[in-house]
């Protein structure tokens, strides 16, 4: 049987330069940086090992100032070992997350491992499922950042799958089997790139929320990323100065027109402060971290551009996560609402659309933190009741004029509501979509059965959104309210 752990046999030691690149890698993340556990060596003989025992055993640990704010970080060395995972190696990362526990403080790691180290037969795999089940305490409690600089392989995955962020550099590239087993099971050919690089995970599989062209970039998203989550869910998320929105731009009138919804988005949250998380995937939904008066929000928002703003599998994971994410850390959540409901079709049905739906619903019914709704054009179905409703908790629900709130949009409607009538008079069919839309799905109706709040005029959207999170803001203290789990 070939395992799925892609073990790395380490290779003959490589001289390390005055200052590692594991070393360099922590200075641009950081300030200032304590290192522990640098003379820290495997004590494996077998295979030739006792003459490959580099200090600090292939990871660099200890804990970083960022941005004024204490760290737990490690940072893998794929100039040691092959940056491989043995037991001493586990034990380092899995000290960092214990004391990241203890101090309620952010763990970033970055990754640069070929896997787990064959030489050290089982250990090195009881050292995987020590850092997984401290990945797993930590979930929900602190923020956890995953960086992949270089490869990330076999059962290292499933770490940063644990974790709340995942950023890869663009020639980064991680997966549970590499192309030699693939080949030798599937009979598959694919590169590294192919199979698991940053392209394939921002785009086709969702793993990674952010890619940076190089690792620069990449730390400094870490650096960005850490800027909106508080130090643990006992604190309260970092504030900075406030900054007025963008202008609100013309949103089409017309319900078939598509247009960019994080135009909306920027005229809800402080000027250049959104940052949109997986943006090639799951199109049909945007989400992201953004600020409202200086105070981190989570952003979920159906697309119009891309399938329509519909619902699916893919979009209903990606924004429950997110959801789950927020209101872990203490962040409100911003719902801006344009969907003519879920995606239709045998693939979505058969693909479990409902199970997957009901994650996203479940995520917005659970949360507590505070969470505002706007409906810009169109809210149908049960795609409604999803995107955070009235009903589902929300704490203020606000709709454009000219919003629809209803079972369904009004042409299919009418069909089911006045078939007799459209039989014996196909030309009425206008005037019953207008007396439709007046009589059952103008938001005028929405408000006068408390569904919907106020109707604001767009340009009053951010002052909206801003008083009711502002009026809010004094609620409940930080806490524990539940874990990240992966979807």
């Amino acid at each position: 049987m070939t395992s799925d752990l892609s073990p790395v046999v380490a290779p003959t030691d490589v001289p390390e330069p005055p200052t590692s690149r594991p070393h360099r890698r922590v200075a641009l993340l950081s300030e200032s940086f304590q290192e522990f556990g640098s003379a820290a060596r495997h004590s494996v003989t077998a295979f030739g090992m006792d003459r490959k025992r580099p200090d600090g055993d292939g990871v660099v640990t200890g804990t970083a100032v960022v941005a004024g704010r204490s760290v737990g970080v490690f940072a893998q060395d794929r100039a040691a070992l092959g940056g491989s995972l043995g037991q001493v190696h586990a034990a380092k990362i899995a000290r960092v997350l214990d004391h990241a526990a203890k101090a309620r403080i952010p763990v970033i790691g970055l990754l640069d491992s070929g896997g787990a180290r064959i030489q050290e037969g089982v250990a090195s795999l009881d050292g995987y499922g020590a850092i997984f089940r401290r990945n797993v305490g930590l979930s929900g409690r602190v923020p956890q950042i995953s960086v992949i600089l270089g490869a990330c392989a076999g059962g290292a995955v499933y770490s940063p799958a644990l974790t709340d962020i995942v950023i890869m550099a663009a020639d980064a590239h991680m997966f549970l089997t590499g192309p030699r087993v693939v080949k030798a099971v599937t009979h598959e050919d694919a590169t590294p790139a192919e199979l698991g690089g940053a392209a394939i995970h921002s785009r086709r599989s969702g793993v990674a929320h952010l890619v940076a062209p190089d690792e620069h970039a990449a730390i400094d998203l870490a650096r960005q990323v850490l800027s909106y989550l508080p130090d643990s869910c006992w604190s309260a998320p970092p504030v900075v100065d406030p900054l007025p929105a963008e202008p609100m731009p013309d949103v089409p009138a017309s319900h078939r027109t598509a247009y960019d919804v994080r135009s909306v988005i920027a005229g809800v949250v402080d000027a250049a402060s959104f940052l949109e998380l997986q943006q090639t995937f799951a199109r049909n939904i945007v989400i992201g971290f953004g600020r409202v008066e200086g105070r981190p929000v989570g952003v979920v928002a159906n697309q119009p551009c891309s399938r329509a703003g519909t619902l699916d599998i893919d979009s209903s994971e990606k924004a429950a996560r997110f959801v789950r994410l927020c209101d872990a850390f203490g962040l409100p959540l911003v719902t801006l609402v344009d969907t003519p409901g879920f995606l239709p079709g045998l693939a979505q049905e058969r693909g479990g659309v409902i199970r997957k739906g009901a994650k996203l619903l479940y995520a917005f019914a659970e949360a507590t933190v505070p969470r505002v709704t706007v409906v810009l054009r169109k809210a149908y179905g049960g795609a409604y009741i999803v995107m955070n409703s009235r009903s589902l908790g929300a704490d203020a629900v606000f709709a454009w004029p000219g919003a629809e709130l209803a079972v369904m949009g009004a042409e299919g409607a009418i069909d089911i509501v006045w078939r007799r009538e459209l039989e014996r008079d196909p030309d009425s069919r206008p005037d019953l979509v207008v007396k439709y839309r007046a009589e059952a799905a103008a938001a005028t109706k929405a408000a006068e059965g408390m569904s919907v709040d106020e109707i604001i005029t767009p340009a009053r959207t951010r002052d909206a959104v801003a008083a009711t999170l502002r009026a809010l803001s004094a609620g409940e203290p930080p806490r524990f309210r539940h874990d990240n789990l992966p979807q």
